[in-house]
C-alpha cells in the first residue's frame, strides 16, 4: 500500500521513491506527495523522473484500490526503479486554498453539505438549506476570517469518539472512510471549524486569497450552491 505522505504534509512537492507495480493507467509508488482525486479535490499533477526521463502526470486517482499516477505511455518502466516526484505546485497550493475555504464557508453556513467541487481559483459546497443567505454578508464574513490569521490542525479521532459526536460530519453523501480505527481531523482556530477531511489545506488562513464574489444558486426546495471566486 502506498504510503501518503500530503496527508501529514501538503507542503512537500519533491520527493524520490521506488516503481512498486506497473499498470496499465501508471504507476503504483511506495510514497507519494500526489493527492488522489476524492472529496471533491482533483488529483495532482505533476511529473515523474526517472533516468533522467521526464514523465508527466496527467492525474492521480485511486484504481481497484490502488493508489495510480496516471501516464499515458508505461512502456520502459519497471517494478523497483527509483523515481523523483515533482508536483505541479502551483495548481496544488490553489487547490489547498479552496479547499481550505470552504471549511470556513461551513462555518458560516451550519447546515448539512450535500455536495461539493474544488477547483483552480473557485469552488464550490450545496448546502442542505430552504433560503438563501446573503451573498454579500457571506462574503465579508469569509475574507474576515481569511484576514483573522487562523491556524489549520491536523488531528484524529476513533471510530468510537466519532460514533458518539455524529453532527462532526458535515457531508451527508460523503462519509469518513473507516478501518484504520483512526479518522483524520482538520481543525481551524479554536472553534471555527472541527471536521473529518482526508484533503489538502494550508497552515493559516491568511494565505487565502480573498473571496472576490459569491454566486448562490437555487438547485432545489432546500438545497442551495454557494459558489467562491478568488
Amino acid at each position: 500500500m502506498t504510503i501518503e505522505l500530503f496527508r501529514n504534509d501538503s507542503y512537500l512537492k519533491d520527493h524520490n521513491t521506488i516503481i512498486s507495480e506497473v499498470v496499465p493507467e501508471g504507476l503504483v509508488l511506495n510514497e507519494t506527495i500526489f493527492y488522489p482525486e476524492g472529496g471533491g479535490q482533483p488529483g495532482d499533477e505533476g511529473s515523474i523522473t526517472i533516468n533522467n526521463q521526464t514523465i508527466n502526470v496527467i492525474g492521480t486517482r485511486y484504481i481497484d484500490n490502488k493508489l495510480v499516477h496516471l501516464i499515458e505511455n508505461i512502456d520502459g518502466l519497471k517494478k523497483d526503479k527509483e523515481v523523483r516526484l515533482s508536483l505541479n505546485w502551483t495548481k496544488r497550493y490553489s487547490y489547498m486554498k479552496v479547499h481550505t475555504s470552504l471549511h470556513l464557508l461551513c462555518s458560516i453556513i451550519p447546515f448539512p453539505v450535500t455536495g461539493g467541487s474544488i477547483g483552480d481559483g473557485r469552488g464550490r459546497l450545496d448546502f442542505d438549506l430552504e433560503s438563501k443567505p446573503d451573498k454579500e454578508e457571506v462574503l465579508n464574513k469569509i475574507n474576515k476570517l481569511i484576514d483573522e490569521d487562523y491556524s489549520i490542525y491536523i488531528s484524529s479521532i476513533t471510530d468510537q469518539e466519532l460514533d458518539k459526536n455524529p453532527e462532526l460530519v458535515r457531508t451527508m453523501a460523503v462519509k469518513p472512510p473507516r478501518g484504520s480505527g483512526q479518522i483524520r481531523m482538520i481543525k481551524i482556530g479554536d472553534n471555527i471549524d472541527f471536521q473529518p477531511c482526508g484533503g489538502t489545506h494550508v497552515n493559516k488562513t491568511s494565505e487565502i486569497d480573498h473571496v472576490k464574489s459569491v454566486k448562490i444558486e437555487n438547485k432545489g426546495k432546500m438545497n442551495k450552491r454557494i459558489i467562491l471566486n478568488f
